[in-house]
């Protein structure tokens, strides 16, 4: 199922990480590659188990499986993102299931990336060290003393302490949703193509596409609109990408 073992090409030094994995087997394996890659390695093969784990115990990188007994991956992926410690975790789903409707679900659901069994280890390897990049740029980003608050039209972003109000309202915003809203928001009447999007917001990291775009804008959406399907703040400029609407 799994390829060979490669050494770790960033810094993994006391980086925690969570396998959620019902088979034993794999879980065994992930459990092997990821030490010797220098993670600090913890595993569960329930779901409802893990949720509580993950309530307890922050993580820097979750290997979530989808197909789980007790607590499916998706419903555990949305609760993490919902609420505890590990909010802003990397999420990295490992599954069997392939399709394109399947992708966009576990994407949907607060996941940061999805692989699909079989997969090599190196793979796995770098596309779980591509999150913590993008993770750690974003930290150092909002510990930067020269960070803003930012208010446009319903919108208030606090860069520094990675908070947003809608409406006067608190917003539970994943890392992506925050930093794609904050650079729309910062440019009202710009718009910015899905690769221009890509390169600032995943700084063109590979293992994602233009489509991962269009599922974070999706559910950026749902989370400020008054109405998603009738969008008045992120607006689609058709056949180009998207933009945050213009100031009076």
């Amino acid at each position: 199922m799994i390829g060979s073992a490669m050494n770790a090409s960033f810094t993994t030094s006391q980086r925690r990480v969570l396998v959620v994995e019902d088979e034993s087997a794999t879980r065994q394996l992930l459990r092997m590659h990821l030490s010797l890659a220098g993670f600090q390695v913890e595993e569960n093969g329930d779901g409802a188990s893990a949720l509580e784990q993950t309530r307890q115990t922050k993580y820097d990188l979750i290997l979530l499986e989808v197909m789980l007994p007790g607590l499916d991956g998706i419903t555990l992926c949305r609760a993490i993102r919902n609420q505890g410690v590990n909010m802003g975790a990397g999420i990295l789903m490992v599954t069997a299931r392939d399709t394109e409707s399947d992708k966009v679900l576990g994407l949907e659901s607060g996941a940061d990336d999805y692989l699909t069994k079989p997969f090599g280890i190196r793979e796995l390897i770098a596309r779980g060290g591509a999150i913590l990049r993008r993770n750690a740029r974003f930290t150092e980003s909002a510990d930067a003393p020269a960070t803003r608050v930012l208010r446009s039209r319903d919108v208030t972003l606090d860069a520094e302490r990675r908070h947003a109000l809608v409406r006067g309202e608190s917003v539970d915003l994943t890392r992506q949703e925050f930093d794609l809203l904050y650079l729309l928001a910062a440019r009202p009447g710009i718009v910015f193509s899905r690769a221009a999007l890509l390169a600032k917001v995943w700084n063109g990291e590979t293992s994602v596409t233009e489509r991962t775009v269009d599922t974070v804008v999706s559910r950026l959406r749902r989370k400020i609109e008054h109405d998603a399907q009738h969008p008045g703040l992120i607006l689609t400029a058709w056949g180009v990408g998207y933009k945050f609407v213009d100031v009076d």
